[in-house]
């Protein structure tokens, strides 16, 4: 009886963590009407700018495929990516590969756009400078063509060549 009962607390103790990472850090919110993205997009609105802090907090959530049009933030923006992996893009420069742990600085008035790769969903939370021009500036879309254009495998070994 004892070795069923030690037995019973070990499966318990280890399925505790694998419990934990499949539990959704935020709520999923709700799903954003396709005016601005392609594909399935979940928003929730975590806090809102008020007197004492001048930035609003959210939580998106990708589906595999999903992209947001190009666009900018006048008071930037800081994406903390919580799940997934995903692409982002500031206008002119090279396509980086968004990954779980990951920090995104998007600097005032940068063009920019982030998805989930073809194959992967995505999260983060997004921090945005309240501002009296708006939160965010929509541009034109990205391309179907040029979103599958672009080689994840050729961005991982991009990656990791820089970090050497």
């Amino acid at each position: 009886m004892k070795k069923l009962i030690f037995v019973s607390c070990l499966l318990l103790a280890a399925s505790g963590p694998l419990m934990a990472e499949s539990t959704a850090l935020f709520a999923t919110g709700e799903k954003a009407a396709n005016v601005h993205h392609t594909g399935d997009v979940w928003l929730s609105e975590l806090a809102e700018a008020d007197d004492t802090f001048n930035y609003n907090i959210s939580y998106a959530i990708f589906a595999a495929g999903a992209k947001l049009n190009w666009h900018s933030h006048p008071g930037g923006q800081i994406l903390l990516i919580t799940e997934g992996v995903g692409y982002y893009q500031e206008r002119g420069k090279p396509v980086q590969l968004a990954k779980k742990g990951d920090v995104i600085k998007c600097p005032a008035n940068a063009e920019h756009w982030h998805a989930s790769t073809p194959d992967s969903s995505f999260a983060y939370i997004a921090t945005t400078m309240n501002h009296p021009k708006g939160r965010t500036l929509w541009l034109e879309p990205v391309t179907d063509s040029y979103y599958l254009s672009i080689k994840t495998s050729e961005l991982n070994t991009a990656a990791k060549a820089h970090q050497e």
